[in-house]
């Protein structure tokens, strides 16, 4: 008897696999062909399994959704970390500046010097690009309508994006910075050396009329220096990022083809121009 037994469970064991592959392979060649007994044989196996399947992996969604939570967990703690670290570096620039902002009052009150005019703004938003061979403007929805005037200064939060060109009632054309038509005066943040960066239709500046051009360091950045009154003084222009053709490269604060909404800034010095709409710009853009 038990050697009937082991004979049945070694035959059994010889022709297992071949007998599985076969099915394997006839089940593959019926579902090739349609036939309505073998789909219809599918879905009800399917409708069988979709519970099993279901509870069985259950376990592995909580799996999966406890080990995403972790992470989160750790990416939260540590992004946490890192803002508490530039907080506190925040907390201690903030103190330097009201320090400084301070002494510069004391200062300006004691030098009895005049006061910069404060600069009423325009929001308004970019509706159109002109990005021809030989031009680079924008066109906002704000006009002479909204106090919009030739020569104002659009500026973006990083920084300038350029000059108002044209004004329609409801509409205005800005003059961009990589414009070849736009040359804008400068000064540099660290010495206040003085230069005017001009557009080439790229997407850098070329710096322009500078003193001791090989020392330019990469890095350097560039800001109004409000010469000739048309432009608020101290508004960033953009970063010193390399040299060509023996000519400093500018690479602009502001890429005017990701903003949505910029300021149009009412700025004029007195005595030159109509007077400065005073609209409440209690403090710098900057």
């Amino acid at each position: 008897m038990l050697k009937l037994v082991l004979l049945t469970r070694q035959t059994t064991q010889r022709f297992a696999l071949p007998f599985f592959v076969v099915a394997a392979l006839a089940f593959i060649l019926m579902s090739r062909t349609d036939n309505p007994w073998v789909i219809d044989a599918r879905t009800r196996t399917l409708d069988v399994l979709a519970p099993v399947i279901d509870v069985a992996s259950r376990p592995v969604s909580a799996v999966n959704a406890a080990v995403d939570s972790v992470n989160s967990w750790l990416a939260v703690a540590a992004e946490n970390e890192n803002l508490r670290r530039e907080n506190a570096r925040l907390m201690h620039w903030q103190a330097a500046a009201r320090q400084l902002l301070a002494e510069n009052r004391e200062f300006r009150e004691l030098l009895s010097s005049v006061a910069e005019p404060r600069a009423a703004f325009v929001t308004a938003r970019i509706i159109g690009h002109s990005s021809g061979t030989f031009v680079r403007t924008a066109v906002l929805n704000a006009g002479s309508r909204e106090g919009v005037r030739v020569g104002q200064a659009v500026v973006a939060t990083h920084g300038l994006v350029g000059r108002i060109t044209e004004t329609a009632r409801h509409s205005s054309r800005v003059l961009l910075l990589t414009d070849l038509n736009s040359r804008i005066p400068v000064v540099f943040e660290s010495n206040r050396r003085p230069a005017i960066v001009s557009g080439d239709n790229s997407r850098v500046l070329s710096l322009l009329f500078t003193e001791l051009a090989g020392t330019i360091d990469s890095g350097e950045r560039l800001v109004t220096s409000g010469e000739g009154g048309m432009l608020p003084p101290g508004i960033p222009v953009g970063i010193v990022t390399g040299s060509q053709g023996g000519l400093p490269r500018v690479t602009p604060f502001v890429d005017p083809a990701r903003i949505e909404h910029v300021r149009v800034l009412d700025y004029t010095l007195p005595g030159l121009m109509q007077t400065t709409r005073e609209a409440g710009m209690l403090e710098p853009l900057w």
